[in-house]
């Protein structure tokens, strides 16, 4: 199995395209408008994990915990 690797540098749009299981992981830590799909495929493609976070007021510390939790190995 390869190993799972969320870049926090990456766009929520490429990281969602690269793992679509993400997308409710996200929307679970207050990221709403990635279910969206225009939301994603515009919004998305111009938006990292860190920059959402600092946006939408969300820990970042707090995503990557809870994405390793799920698994994936997490780059900052």
């Amino acid at each position: 199995m390869a190993e799972k690797t969320a870049d926090l540098n990456k766009t929520l749009y490429d990281l969602t395209a690269e793992h679509p299981e993400l997308i409710e992981v996200l929307f679970e830590l207050g990221f709403m408008g990635v279910k969206n799909p225009v939301m994603r495929e515009t919004h998305g493609r111009q938006m990292t994990v860190k920059t959402g976070c600092g946006h939408l007021g969300i820990d970042l510390k707090q995503v990557a915990a809870a994405l390793r939790a799920k698994g994936y190995t997490v780059i900052e």
